[in-house]
C-alpha cells in the first residue's frame, strides 16, 4: 500500500472527528457506501467487526433508522454466493464478511466466480493479529497469496490508520471499470485499534484512477462513427452479439434502443440474457454451445457482427476460425481492451463506457439520417425462428424438464428472478424461460459453479423482497449447498426452489453417453438415498412436494409458484432428457447436434473429441 492517504476536503460527515475502533470504521464505511445487507459467518478473528455490526443496528433501532441486516448462511461459500446474487440482481456491490483461515478459504470459489463473471463484491476477512502473521497461528491462512490469484484486487491492512481509506477504495475498485471482487484482509488488532474517523479519504491508486478517467473520457469520435456506419451501410445481414458486459454496464435499455433504431437482430450470450427482452421480435435469444439453433444459424449467416460487451469465449466461439464464418467484418465495443482481438480479429473497435458509446453511435446515425432496408434479413431470421424453434417430445409419458419450465414461464411471464445451479437444468432454464428485463437471470457462467443457485436466490430475494425469486436447480447441483435451505426458512424468505431430479449429474451423463460409449462413471445417483422433500420439510418448508405424474404438472406448478412463503418442489423428470441443441467440443455451428425434435440444416455425425477438446 502507498504511504499516504488522500484526504478530501471536509465532507460534513456527522461522525467526522469521532474516535472509534477499526471495526466500527468498517461498519460505518459499509453504511456510507449504501450497503443494505451483509452476508457472512462469524469466527474468532472477525468478532470485533461482528460486534460492530450488532452495535450499529442497535443504535439504528434506537433512532428509528434502517438497519443493515446480517444474513448468516450455513457455510461461507453460501455467504459469498449470496453477496454475488445480491450484486447480480441489483448492480450494487455485495458484501461478505467472514473469519480467518477456513472462513476466508471457503470464499475462494465465490470470489473466483465473481471475477470470471465480472460481479462486484467486497469480501472482508478477519485475519490473525499482525504480529502473528506468518507464524502458522490458529486459523491463519495466506489470504493475499490465495486471493491475489482470483480477485480483482486484494488488500492486507497492516497500518490501521489506512483502514477507513482502504475500505472506501475497495468499493471504488469493485464497482468501476470492469466490475469484480475485492478482498480486504483485516488483522484482529487492526479491528480493535482505536483512531479518528475522517468520514472520507481514499488510497492513492493513480494508475488505476488514470485508466478509469481515460475510459470515461474516451468517446466515439466522428471518424470512428463514420467508419462504423460505412460498414453497417455495406452490410445486408447485420447482427448484434451481446454479452454480460451490456448488463454490467447498465446499457441494456440503450442497446435495445440501438437495435430498434437500425432494425438489427440480437443474439445474447448466457451472461447477456435479459440485455434485450427475449419476447422482442428482434431478439434471437442465446447463441453458443447450447444456444438456440436459430441463433447459431443467424450467426453463421450474418455478414456484419457487432459484438457488445462480449468476449468470444470458448462456449460461444468454439472454433474461432469458423465462428461467424460469413461475416465480412466484425465490430467490437467493450470496456476491457484485453478482450479485443484476443480470440477473433475485428475490423472496428471501441474501448469505453458502453452506454455512452452506443448513444454516440445512435446520435451520429440519426444526424446523418442513416437508413438501410434490412427487411429481407429480418424475414430470414424470423423464418429461422419458425423452422428451427425449440422443441421436445411433447407426447412422452415421462415428465420432460422443458415442459416443467414452460409451465413455470407461463406464470412468471418473464418478470421473475431466475437463479440456477450448473448443468442441464441451467441450460433448459436459459432456453425456455423469458426475461423481459436485465438482472433477472442469475447464473454462474464462466466458472460453472454447481451449488450457485440456492444461495444466489437468497441474496437476490434479500435485495428484492417484493419480487418473485425462483431457483431452478438440479439434484446434484443443489446438494453442493443444500444447507442453505435452512437459511431460506430462518429468514422466512419467499424463495421458490424447484429441483429437476434426473438422478445424477445430468450434463456429465449426456457427455458420457455421447462421447464415452455410455459409461456413466461416478455420475449415476439413482441408488442414492436422499429424500429431498423430507430434507426441505426438516428445514422448515411448509410447502414441500414431489411431482412425479405428468398430468399433475400444470396444477402443481401453479400452486408452487403462488404459494405464499418459501416453497420447495422436486420434479422427477425423464432421466434421459438431453440438452439440445449442442455444439460439441472442437466443432462449429455447422456441426451442431439438434436432437430428435429440432430440425437441422445439416446431417451431423457425432465425433469423439480429442483429449484437448474435452469440455
Amino acid at each position: 500500500m502507498s504511504d499516504t492517504v488522500i484526504q478530501p476536503r471536509p465532507l460534513g460527515h456527522p461522525l467526522a472527528g469521532e474516535k472509534m475502533s477499526g471495526a466500527r470504521m468498517i461498519m460505518q464505511v459499509l453504511a456510507d457506501e449504501g450497503v443494505t445487507a451483509i452476508f457472512g459467518y462469524s469466527g474468532g478473528a472477525i468478532l470485533p467487526t461482528y460486534d460492530a455490526v450488532f452495535l450499529y443496528n442497535e443504535q439504528q433501532s434506537h433512532v428509528g433508522e434502517p438497519q443493515i441486516p446480517l444474513i448468516v448462511p450455513s457455510n461461507e461459500q453460501g455467504a459469498g454466493f449470496m453477496a454475488a446474487g445480491y450484486a447480480r440482481a441489483t448492480g450494487r456491490v455485495g458484501v461478505c464478511i467472514v473469519t480467518s483461515g477456513p472462513g476466508a478459504t471457503n470464499t475462494v470459489t465465490p470470489v473466483r466466480d465473481c471475477m470470471a463473471d465480472s460481479v462486484p463484491i467486497v469480501v472482508i476477512c478477519g485475519q490473525v493479529a499482525t504480529a502473528a502473521i506468518g507464524t502458522d497461528a490458529f486459523q491463519e491462512a495466506p489470504v493475499p497469496s490465495i486471493m491475489g490469484a482470483v480477485a480483482k484486487h486484494i488488500f492486507l491492512v497492516t497500518d490501521p490508520t489506512k483502514l477507513e481509506a482502504t475500505m472506501r477504495t475497495a468499493f471504488e475498485i469493485a464497482r468501476t471499470g470492469r466490475p469484480g471482487p475485492v478482498v480486504v484482509d483485516v488483522p484482529k488488532d487492526v479491528q480493535n485499534w482505536e483512531g479518528v474517523f475522517h468520514g472520507g479519504g481514499i488510497l492513492p491508486i493513480p494508475g488505476y484512477r488514470r485508466r478509469m478517467k481515460e475510459l470515461s473520457e474516451r468517446a466515439v469520435d466522428t471518424h470512428e462513427a463514420a467508419r462504423f456506419f460505412e460498414m453497417l451501410g455495406e452490410a445486408q445481414r447485420p447482427l448484434i452479439y451481446a454479452g454480460g458486459g451490456v448488463i454490467n454496464a447498465g446499457a441494456a435499455s440503450t442497446l435495445t434502443e440501438f437495435a430498434l433504431a437500425f432494425n438489427i437482430p440480437v443474439v445474447t450470450t448466457l451472461m447477456g440474457i435479459g440485455a434485450v427482452d427475449t419476447t422482442n421480435p428482434l431478439c434471437m435469444r442465446m447463441l453458443g454451445m447450447h444456444g438456440t439453433a436459430f441463433a447459431n444459424y443467424a450467426v453463421d449467416d450474418c455478414d456484419f457482427l457487432i459484438a457488445v460487451g462480449a468476449r468470444f469465449d470458448d462456449r460461444v466461439a468454439g472454433v474461432p476460425a469458423k465462428f461467424a464464418r460469413n461475416a465480412k467484418r466484425i465490430a467490437h465495443l467493450d470496456v476491457d481492451r484485453a478482450e479485443v482481438n484476443k480470440v477473433k480479429r475485428v475490423q472496428w473497435s471501441h474501448i469505453g463506457v458502453l452506454t455512452e458509446a452506443l448513444q454516440a453511435l445512435m446520435a451520429y446515425g440519426r444526424r446523418e439520417k442513416f437508413k438501410r432496408d434490412y427487411s429481407a434479413w429480418q424475414a430470414s431470421v424470423a423464418e429461422l425462428k419458425r423452422v428451427y424453434a425449440m422443441n421436445y417430445d411433447r407426447a412422452s409419458t415421462l415428465i420432460q424438464p422443458y415442459y416443467v419450465i414452460e409451465e413455470i414461464n407461463k406464470h412468471t411471464r418473464g418478470e421473475a428472478i431466475i437463479t440456477t445451479g450448473v448443468g442441464q437444468h441451467q441450460m433448459w432454464a436459459a432456453q425456455y424461460c423469458d426475461f423481459r428485463h436485465p438482472r433477472l437471470w442469475l447464473t454462474s457462467g464462466s466458472m460453472g459453479t454447481m451449488g450457485f443457485g440456492l444461495p444466489a436466490a437468497i441474496g437476490a430475494q434479500i435485495a428484492n423482497p417484493q419480487r418473485l425469486v425462483i431457483d431452478i436447480d438440479g439434484d446434484s447441483s443443489i446438494r453442493m449447498n443444500i444447507g442453505e435451505l435452512e437459511t431460506v426458512t430462518t429468514y422466512d424468505l419467499p424463495v421458490k426452489v424447484v429441483v429437476l431430479n434426473n438422478c445424477g449429474d445430468g450434463m456429465v451423463k449426456q457427455w458420457q453417453k455421447l462421447y464415452f460409449k455410455g459409461r456413466l462413471s461416478a455420475s449415476d445417483k439413482s441408488l442414492h438415498k436422499k429424500d429431498f422433500v423430507k430434507a426441505a420439510q426438516a428445514d422448515g418448508f411448509r410447502y414441500a412436494v414431489r411431482l412425479d405424474r405428468k398430468e399433475d404438472v400444470p396444477r402443481v406448478i401453479e400452486e408452487f409458484v403462488k404459494f405464499e412463503g418459501p416453497a420447495f418442489l422436486e420434479v422427477m423428470i425423464d432421466p434421459d432428457a438431453g440438452v439440445y441443441p449442442m455444439v460439441g467440443p472442437g466443432q462449429s455451428y455447422e456441426e451442431m447436434i439438434t436432437g430428435d425434435f429440432i430440425p437441422s440444416r445439416h446431417k451431423v455425425t457425432i465425433k469423439t473429441p480429442g483429449p484437448s477438446e474435452m469440455f
